[in-house]
């Protein structure tokens, strides 16, 4: 099993649960520290430390793999790694945009391309963590929903294309899950607002911290981790697995509610309640 994106939030609880249920997991990290910490919770668990949008070091990886596994393959995917970017698109620097892209989604295709090999030669699957923002979008969070909707469409794509040789591909889609992901992405959204032009402030300065504000108020009801985790098993594990799973009470609400209000009536609710 290889999970990208592992040292912290969804990716190390998948990590740690498939380990628990006695897979061979292989988790991608970034430093070696996380790696070390990684090996003392579990030591099962074989880090690769290395940078999913760094194509050499992904084929590296991939080479690491297929010498320890041989013919047996790979089980399954999870492409995870992930981050977000957040602030008004009328201001967004484009190099940010294209990071954002880089990792949440073009990433994962290169991880998916190099592992592809082995993952046919046991008949494997992928699951690729979505979100619900890749069904939903909201004011100020452009670039990450733009990556998670891109990775819903290959996820889709890849699914029918892998159909024939029995290859399953599934999304997951959680809602607000206690990560690193809501500080960071706080953190980022802040020093963008900060940087921004005079016009961006005189434009978005009462409006960037209400975002802020629903963020928080989202992270203090956010389910752990392992939730995912659990649900990710599972898609990697039944018999049938469904081409997409929601997790989390906060994200099937938020579909319910787009899938029967008209678009203009669901800005306008959002609006209200973010205060906007």
């Amino acid at each position: 099993m290889v999970i990208t994106g592992t040292s912290t939030g969804i990716g190390r609880a998948c990590a740690l649960r498939l380990d628990a249920s006695g897979f061979d997991v292989f988790a991608t990290v970034r430093r070696e520290e996380d790696a070390e910490s990684l090996r003392s919770e579990a030591p099962g668990v074989r880090p690769l430390v290395v940078d999913v949008t760094d194509q050499e070091g992904v084929a590296a990886a991939a080479r690491e793999v297929d010498e320890a596994v041989g013919d047996r393959g790979v089980a399954g995917l999870v492409n995870n790694a992930g981050m977000s970017v957040g602030g008004p698109l009328e201001f967004l620097p484009l190099d940010d945009l294209r990071r954002q892209l880089e990792v949440n989604l073009v990433a994962h295709v290169g991880v998916t391309q190099a592992f592809l090999p082995a993952i046919r030669r046991a008949t494997g699957r992928i699951v690729n963590m979505t979100s619900v923002g890749g069904r939903i979008a909201n004011p100020f969070l452009g670039p990450y929903h733009a990556s998670k909707w891109g990775l819903e469409a290959v996820s889709d794509s890849l699914r029918k294309e892998l159909r024939p040789w029995g290859i399953r591909v599934i999304a997951v889609e959680p809602g607000s899950i206690d990560t690193e992901i809501w500080r960071k992405g706080t953190e980022q959204a802040e020093e963008l607002a900060a940087g921004l032009p005079e016009a961006g402030h005189r434009l978005y300065d009462d409006k960037i911290p209400k975002m802020l504000k629903m963020a928080q108020r989202l992270a203090k009801s956010a389910i752990p981790a392992d939730r995912v985790a659990k649900v990710v098993e599972r898609a990697l594990t039944v018999d049938r697995p469904r081409a997409r799973y929601v997790v989390g009470v906060d994200a099937r609400a938020l579909l319910a509610l787009n899938g029967v209000l008209p678009d203009r009536a669901y800005d306008a609710l959002e609006a209200r309640l973010m205060g906007i």
